[in-house]
């Protein structure tokens, strides 16, 4: 028992030892470090509650002029710019309008055509003389066609002539 007693002293000492030299080795390293850092540092920080709700806002006729004069020039500018924008893609808008129009022109005109080429053929006359003799028509024979007006040829050009038409009686 005594043997152990003797142990535990010599190892309380050995801790006390070990615990002051840490103690000692850390006072060293932070001496070194405030050594080190430029100017001391604040280890704690104070707060200063500043009541601006009583202050009161002196008018500035000048400054205020000069807001307007800001506000107004900012505003001709948007407007310029707006002016601008809506000119360019407008023109934008009518370039593609106008190529649009140009491929509508140009699909019209191949129908057109199209459509007189189809008319061409129909009114072949030798086409016309095969499909009357299909359907069992004959040339017209002398005296079988009669112009109601004997003195006009149907092949020269005729003039129009406008007649009054007679008046109802009134009564």
């Amino acid at each position: 028992m005594a043997t152990q007693a003797i142990a535990a002293q010599t190892m309380m000492t050995g801790m006390r030892r070990g615990t002051e030299w840490v103690a000692e080795h850390n006072a060293l390293l932070m001496a070194a470090q405030r050594h080190a850092r430029r100017g001391p540092t604040p280890e704690a920080l104070f707060t200063k509650r500043i009541d601006n709700s009583r202050l009161v806002k002196a008018a500035d006729p000048a400054r205020a002029r000069e807001m307007r004069t800001f506000a107004c020039a900012m505003a001709f500018l948007l407007s310029l710019f707006l002016v601008y924008g809506w000119q360019h893609f407008s023109a934008i808008e009518y370039g593609y309008r106008l190529e649009s129009q140009k491929q509508q022109l140009q699909q019209l005109e191949e129908q057109n055509r199209e459509l007189r080429l189809a008319q061409a053929q129909l009114a072949d006359p030798a086409r016309i003389d095969t499909l009357a003799r299909a359907y069992g028509l004959t040339a017209p024979h002398p005296g079988q066609v009669v112009h109601p007006n004997p003195a006009v040829d149907g092949n020269s050009a005729t003039m129009a002539e406008a007649t009054p038409a007679p008046m109802p009686a009134i009564h």
